[in-house]
């Protein structure tokens, strides 16, 4: 059995290995990494957007809380 699950596990390297070649170097891989950057450029702006917002409905609450 420990041949087995070896062997599974080489194979299974072996095809990710070829998948990241192919990802890499492959039909519309210039498309993918373009996608890949846009998605996390919008996820950092989310991120950065709602911490935004968080600290400046918090800046208006204590403000507001002085005033009164």
């Amino acid at each position: 059995m420990d041949l087995k699950n070896k062997s599974k596990k080489e194979l299974q390297q072996k095809v990710n290995e070829l998948e990241n070649l192919i990802a890499k170097k492959g039909v519309g891989s210039s498309y993918l990494s373009k996608a890949e950057r846009i998605q996390r450029d919008v996820n950092l702006a989310l991120i950065l957007g709602g911490a935004a917002t968080l600290v400046g409905a918090a800046a208006w609450t204590l403000l507001k809380s002085r005033g009164e």
